[in-house]
Order: structure tokens, then C-alpha cells, then sequence
């Protein structure tokens, strides 16, 4: 299998985080405009607690893809370096991007802290096959 199968999902979650990214200056610019953010505290984290929390929890998502999915791009790109790539990586990879997905769904929208807590977990599992797969075939 070509080592591109595995690769494509890693660039199918980036265009999800660019999608999250204009999701989350969509919203949060203009709550800015409309927040009594005291100067001081615009350019702290502090200062995105003046926000409503449907704007704050998008921007919380984007930060989430920038976590756990870092350890998804290096196991990705570890798999194709070392010509590992079958079906069971690939279908675990789309796996795990469309779990990512969902949860960055529920959390930007309904926010239901045990269903998303449950998506995570989810995608640990995903994310622990394909690690422990691969830690299998190079120890």
C-alpha cells in the first residue's frame, strides 16, 4: 500500500483545523467588538473569560487539535517512513480524523461534557491501536 494512504487523513485533519481556525475568528472577532475586555488582559488568556462560552469553546477545540493530534501526525508519518502502511492503518487513521471531527462538533455546538468525553476516549483507542501496532513491528 502506498505510504500516501496514510498520509491523506493527516491532511484531511489539517484542513479541519483551518476549518476550525475561520470558525473560531468568525465568532470570536466579533465578540471581542462587543466585550468590555479590559486592555490589559487582551492579550492573556484571561481576557478570552470576558467571551460568551459558545465563542470561548470553539477556540478551546482549535487548542484540542493542536494535543492529542500532534501524537496522530507523528505515528502517521512514522508509519509511512518505515513502509508499515496496510489497510488496518489506514482505516484506523480515517478513523480517528472522523472521531476528531465529531468531537470538535459537539464541543463547538451542544458541548455535552460526558458525550464528548466519551468521543475522546474513543479516539484514544483508535490512536493506542495504531501505536501499539506499530510499536509491535519495530521492537
Amino acid at each position: 500500500m502506498e505510504a500516501s494512504a496514510v498520509l491523506q487523513p493527516v491532511v484531511a485533519l489539517g484542513l479541519w483545523t483551518g476549518v476550525m481556525m475561520i470558525w473560531m475568528y468568525a465568532t470570536r472577532i466579533p465578540a471581542i467588538g462587543k466585550a468590555e475586555i479590559p486592555e490589559e488582559e487582551m492579550g492573556h488568556p484571561i481576557g478570552m473569560g470576558y467571551l460568551p462560552s459558545e465563542v470561548r469553546r470553539i477556540g478551546d477545540n482549535y487548542n484540542h487539535l493542536f494535543e492529542q493530534p500532534t501524537l496522530f501526525y507523528a505515528m502517521c508519518v512514522t508509519i509511512a517512513v518505515a513502509g508499515h502502511v496496510d489497510a488496518m492503518a489506514v482505516n484506523c487513521a480515517w478513523a480517528f480524523v472522523a472521531i476528531r471531527v465529531a468531537h470538535s462538533l459537539i464541543q463547538a455546538t451542544v458541548n455535552i461534557v460526558l458525550l464528548r468525553f466519551g468521543v475522546f476516549l474513543l479516539s484514544w483507542v483508535v490512536l493506542l491501536i495504531m501505536i501499539v501496532r506499530e510499536a509491535l513491528v519495530i521492537f
